[in-house]
């Protein structure tokens, strides 16, 4: 890559940062604005159902950005305080969702890539799996729900066995695809050369599908994210999903607001973290 390309790329890289700051000055001060409006933020009236819920005040609104960067500041000051089992800091609600996120998401990826070169190297395999491949796979990870907590009787346990359902299928598929892609000529050569069969693979056939699962992989953890949310929601206790419903329940929806932007944040970092490590394992023909 000659000088003027990195150039280029670096001028637009800075250009897109200051277009994306602006864009977002603009719909945070659109926000504040209309917050301290009666469109949006004065007097509108708590409906019947509002009121049964617990509100106190007359008035609803939304809170503005101010409020929210102040409710940030205050958590973020100090993430991991424990204050009780309800009442916990942002950072405890993070560490518990990661834990059980990368727990379920670590044992799919154990299962779903070996028996992804299975299928991507046996067309026999194939035929004998795809069946079970798709009628499993359209079935919502919350839906297993139920019957792992009657099996698994954990709460816990049951969230981690739901990340590792709807992790698993990505990474199964994208490194069957993946293996049964690999140029016939490369494994050739490794013949030639009297490689075995797992020399070959690993030598030959997991670099040249390396990608491939890193993109079912990145696809997983996304998914995987979204699911432990809503999974929380379901078992309580802990976990960044417990505590957006717990903070409804308390009718603050500056907290709920703030950890809904956490949840972006944390999900773009780890979307960030397996994108970079794809690209390291991507070469250039």
């Amino acid at each position: 890559m000659d000088r003027t390309t990195i150039e280029w790329k670096l001028s637009l890289n800075m250009r897109a940062g200051l277009l994306a700051i602006v864009l977002l000055a603009l719909l945070l001060g659109l926000w504040e604005g209309l917050h301290r409006t009666p469109l949006l933020g004065g007097g509108e009236e708590l409906s019947e159902y509002e009121m049964l819920l617990g509100g106190a005040d007359e008035t609803a609104s939304v809170p503005p950005p101010s409020a929210i960067i102040e409710r940030a500041w205050e958590q973020l000051s100090n993430p991991f305080y424990d204050a009780g089992p309800n009442d916990k800091g942002i950072g405890i609600q993070l560490g518990y969702s990661l834990y059980r996120v990368l727990s379920g998401y670590l044992m799919a990826a154990a299962v779903a890539i070996p028996i992804g070169f299975l299928i991507g190297m046996s067309p026999l395999a194939y035929k004998t799996l795809n069946p079970f491949i798709q009628v499993l796979r359209p079935i919502s990870p919350l839906a297993w729900m139920p019957l792992a907590l009657f099996i698994i009787r954990d709460a816990e346990a049951s969230a981690i066995f739901v990340i590792f359902i709807c992790s698993i299928w990505p990474m199964l598929l994208n490194t069957a695809f993946g293996v049964a892609g690999v140029r016939n000529d490369w494994v050739n050569v490794a013949r030639t050369h009297e490689l075995s069969s797992l020399q070959t693979a690993f030598k030959v056939i997991l670099p040249a599908a390396a990608p491939t699962i890193l993109t079912g992989m990145r696809i997983s953890i996304g998914i995987a994210w979204l699911v432990i949310v809503a999974a929380e929601m379901l078992v309580g206790g802990t976990g960044i999903g417990y505590y957006v419903w717990n903070e409804w329940n308390n009718l603050d929806l500056t907290s709920v607001i703030f950890s809904i932007l956490m949840i972006g944040v944390v999900g773009m970092l780890l979307d960030m973290t397996l994108a970079y490590v794809a690209r390291l394992v991507t070469y250039a023909e």
